[in-house]
């Protein structure tokens, strides 16, 4: 008996029978669900005409008719994306040091662990109409919103570089008699900080988009002058607004590249 030419990847599921079956089954299950989808063709003519229009508006973009109300929005979503990363990212320090478990104890551990998966559970935009039921419509709102989120997104990720940190830098210097605070300086930051600023830049970028996004729902912004151009069927309005945030959101990028390059 002669070996096979060329090697196969075996099936994952092996009786060909039980994979026709899944097959049929998956088809006749998508079926079912197109056929449960109640479509007004008519609606989508009127969409799709409406969707043209707003194609067609990023050729003559308008920047002038609202230019206050545009303005005002992104030096508030921008004011809103620098403080709530600042806040954020000092926060998330002494939250990723309490849930990284090579170096808490287990109290501190929960409980910071519980903080950063129940931040994380919810979207942005369901934080944002929380906090606006809370404190009312405005970019107050909108902040706290983002720090909430950059202290799960960032609190985890520092966590988790902590606990795969080099485990012999960190017995050297314990093994000094250094008091805690300065195992922490020098044998988990300078293992982390890189990590950590390339960290903190991506969540600027971040910030500034979901600033757009939460302001649709009160919490202030540009997200809120994009929402009234929508509604008011200014498509120009409303493509000069979007390519104004592309242009800082590669702006930003371009920033944190060059800043990566020169510092880590």
């Amino acid at each position: 008996m002669t070996a096979p030419l060329r090697w196969r990847k075996p099936a994952f599921i092996r009786s060909a029978p039980l994979r026709a079956g899944l097959w049929l089954l998956a088809a006749l299950y998508l079926a079912a669900a197109l056929g449960s989808i109640q479509v007004d063709w008519n609606r989508v003519a009127e969409g799709l005409v409406r969707g043209w229009r707003f194609v067609a508006a990023f050729a003559e973009p308008d920047f002038t008719s609202r230019w206050r109300e545009i303005s005002e929005g992104l030096l508030e979503s921008l004011a809103m994306t620098v403080v709530s990363t600042a806040l954020g990212v000092a926060l998330s320090i002494p939250l990723g040091l309490g849930a990284a478990r090579n170096i808490s104890p287990w109290p501190i551990y929960a409980a910071c662990r519980g903080f950063i998966a129940i931040s994380r559970a919810f979207p942005e935009l369901i934080i944002a109409i929380l906090l606006v039921k809370m404190f009312g419509f405005g970019p107050l709102a909108g902040m706290l919103t983002l720090v909430i989120a950059s202290m799960g997104f960032l609190g985890k990720l520092l966590a988790e570089e902590i606990e795969t940190a080099d485990r012999s830098q960190l017995e050297a210097i314990r093994a000094t008699g250094a008091p805690w605070l300065q195992w922490i300086v020098y044998a988990v930051q300078p293992q982390v900080m890189p990590r950590m600023i390339g960290l903190s830049l991506y969540r600027l970028d971040i910030n500034f988009r979901e600033a757009a996004i939460i302001g649709i729902v009160g919490a202030g912004g540009i997200g809120a002058t994009l929402n009234t151009a929508f509604d008011r069927y200014e498509f120009e309005t409303a493509a000069a607004i979007l390519l104004l945030i592309i242009g800082i959101v590669m702006l930003c990028e371009y920033a944190s590249g060059h800043v990566r390059r020169r510092f880590l």
